[in-house]
C-alpha cells in the first residue's frame, strides 16, 4: 500500500523534507540494508553465546518454545517499528520519531529519552556480541592450542575483537559493504552445513521428548515458571539489533520502502533459521552434564565436538567465530551512525566531535571509535562479576526494547492523525502496536530481576544499575540545559569534516 505523501520524492528530498542535509554516502541497496539487520540479529551469535545460560536457566523446553514465543513477540514489535521507519526514513531513527509523533509541547523530552535509551542498547548489543565472539575464540583456542581462558584472557580478546571491528569501519568501508552482503549467505549456508553435519553424523540422538519438555533449573531459584520467563533471555537478545535498518537509511536507496522491509524481513527470516539451529544442536546433545561443565566455557563448542568428532567439530566453530566476527563489525556500524546522528543534534557531550564525518570515507569515524569503546567499558566487569554477560545482554535489550516501543506508543496514541509512509500496515497497525506495548512493557521488567540465587556480588545482575545511571544522567543533563536547546532548532546543515 502507497500513501501519495511520499511518493515522486527523491531519497534526498525526503530527507531534506525532515530537516537533514544528505551528507553520508548512499551506496546501499534493499538487500544490503536488510543484511546489516539480519547480520546484527545473527542466530550463530546470539543464539549459541547464550545457550549456556538457556541450559541452566529452563533447558531444551525453554530454549525451544520460548524461541518460538519470543520470534512472534519480535515480530510485531519490528512490523510496527517498520511503518514508523517509512514514514521518517533518516538515520537519527527512533528518537526523530518520536519527536514526530509526540504532542509538541513534550516532543523533545520524548525524543531526548528514547535516544538514550537507543544508545544504551546499541552500545550493549556490541558489547554483547564482541564479547560472545571472544568467548568463543577463546573456546577454539583452548582446543586447538591449549590456551588457559580465564576471565582477563576473555577481556584481551574482546578489547582485541573491538579493534578490529573499529579499523574495518574506519579505513574498509567498501570491505564493510562487501562482507554485510557475504555474512547473509554465511549465515544461511553455515546453519545449513552445521544443522545438516548434526543431523547426520552423530550415532545418538536425544528424543523429541527431551528437546521439547525437558526442563532444566540450575539457577537456585525454586519456582518454575519465574525460571522459564528469565530463560527468555537468550532469545529476546538474539532479537535484538535490527533497527539497523533504520539507522543506515540515509546510505540506502529508496529509504522509505527498503528501510521498514529491512526490519521485517531481517526479523522472520531469522526467526527461521534461528529454529531449525537451535533444534540442530538440542538434538544432538550427547551428554547434558558434560556439555554443560565444558571446560571450553562454551557448551555449542563441545556439542559439536563431542557430536561430530574434533576436527569436523572445530571447523564448524570457525564457521560460528567467523559469523560473531561479522555480526559484531555491523553492530559497530549501525551503533555509529546513531551516535553520529543522535550527536548531530547536540545530544552526546562533545558532540562536535562525534557527527565528523571522514571526507575521504563519508563515515563518522569518531563515532565508530565511541561505539567501540562504550562497548569495552560495559564488558569490563566480567573480570569481577561471573554473571557479568547476562547482565549486558539484558542492558541491551532493555535500552533498545524501551527505545523501539516509545514511538510504537506515540504512534497508536497519534491514531489517524498518523501521516504515513509507502509502507504500512493500514487497518492492522492500532492491534499490532498495542502487542508490541505489553510484549516490551513485559520483558523490560523480567530482565531486571535477579538471575542466579544467591544474589552476591558475584552473581549481581547490574542490569538495573547501568540503566538507572544512564538515565540518572540523561535526566540530569535535560532538566539542567537540554530542555532549553534539544530540537529547538534546526538540526545541524552540514556536519563538520575531519581529514585523516
Amino acid at each position: 500500500m502507497t500513501d501519495a505523501r511520499s511518493s515522486g520524492l527523491s531519497d534526498e528530498e525526503r530527507l531534506a523534507q525532515l530537516g537533514y542535509t544528505q551528507a553520508l554516502a548512499r551506496r546501499m541497496s534493499a538487500f544490503s540494508n536488510y543484511a546489516v539487520s539480519f547480520t546484527i540479529i545473527s542466530v550463530l551469535s546470539g543464539c549459541l553465546t547464550l545457550y549456556l545460560f538457556g541450559m541452566t536457566t529452563g533447558g531444551p523446553a525453554v530454549i525451544t518454545w520460548g524461541w518460538v514465543a519470543v520470534g512472534l513477540m519480535t515480530l510485531f514489535v519490528g512490523l510496527s517499528m517498520a511503518e514508523i521507519c517509512s514514514a521518517y526514513p533518516t538515520s537519527a531513527g527512533l528518537y526523530f520519531w518520536a519527536h514526530r509523533l509526540a504532542p509538541p509541547h513534550s516532543a523533545a523530552a520524548w525524543a531526548w529519552f528514547t535516544g538514550w535509551f537507543n544508545v544504551l542498547g546499541q552500545v550493549a548489543v556490541t558489547a554483547g556480541i564482541d564479547f560472545g565472539a571472544a568467548s568463543f575464540l577463546g573456546a577454539y583456542l583452548n582446543l586447538q592450542f591449549g590456551f588457559e581462558v580465564t576471565p582477563g584472557r576473555t577481556v584481551l580478546l574482546f578489547a582485541a575483537i573491538l579493534l578490529l571491528h573499529g579499523l574495518l569501519n574506519t579505513f574498509g568501508v567498501r570491505i564493510v559493504a562487501f562482507l554485510n552482503g557475504m555474512s547473509v549467505w554465511w549465515h544461511v549456508l553455515g546453519v545449513a552445513v552445521i544443522v545438516g553435519a548434526l543431523a547426520l553424523v552423530p550415532d545418538r540422538h536425544q528424543s523429541a521428548s527431551f528437546v521439547f519438555t525437558k526442563f532444566v533449573n540450575e539457577t537456585g531459584w525454586g519456582s518454575g515458571p519465574y525460571v522459564v520467563l528469565l530463560g527468555l533471555l537468550m532469545a529476546q537478545y538474539t532479537f535484538t539489533g535490527y533497527d539497523a535498518s533504520a539507522h543506515m537509511t540515509e546510505e540506502t536507496h529508496d529509504a522509505a520502502t527498503a528501510g521498514p522491509k529491512g526490519i521485517v524481513r531481517s526479523i522472520w527470516t531469522s526467526w527461521i533459521a534461528g529454529f531449525v539451529l537451535l533444534l540442530g544442536f538440542t538434538f544432538a546433545i550427547q551428554s547434558y552434564d558434560k556439555e554443560l561443565a565444558s571446560p571450553t566455557g562454551a557448551p555449542p563448542a563441545q556439542i559439536l565436538l563431542d557430536a561430530l568428532g574434533a576436527t569436523t567439530g572445530k571447523l564448524l566453530l570457525l564457521v560460528v567465530i567467523g559469523a560473531q566476527l561479522f555480526c559484531g563489525m555491523a553492530s559497530v556500524t549501525a551503533n555509529s551512525r546513531m551516535i553520529y546522528a543522535f550527536s548531530r543534534d547536540g545530544a552526546l557531550p562533545f558532540s562536535r566531535v562525534w557527527h565528523t564525518v571522514s571526507p575521504r570515507t563519508r563515515t563518522p569515524v569518531a563515532a565508530v571509535w565511541l561505539a567501540a569503546l562504550g562497548a569495552l567499558a560495559l564488558g569490563l566487569p566480567y573480570l569481577i562479576n561471573t554473571t557479568a554477560y547476562a547482565a549486558v545482554t539484558s542492558i541491551a535489550v532493555i535500552g533498545l526494547y524501551i527505545a523501539y516501543v516509545i514511538p510504537t506508543f506515540l504512534r497508536v496514541r497519534k491514531g489517524a492523525a498518523f501521516e504515513r509512509g509507502p509502507w504500512h500496515l493500514g487497518r492492522w497497525s492500532a492491534p499490532v502496536g498495542v502487542v508490541s506495548m505489553l510484549w516490551v512493557t513485559v520483558i523490560t521488567v523480567l530482565f531486571m530481576l535477579p538471575q542466579v540465587s544467591p544474589v552476591t556480588w558475584e552473581t549481581f545482575n547490574y542490569a538495573p544499575v547501568a540503566v538507572l545511571v544512564v538515565l540518572g544522567f540523561a535526566a540530569t543533563w535535560w532538566l539542567a540545559s537540554a530542555r532549553r536547546w534539544f530540537l529547538g532548532r534546526a538540526p545541524t546543515p552540514t556536519p563538520k569534516s575531519v581529514h585523516k
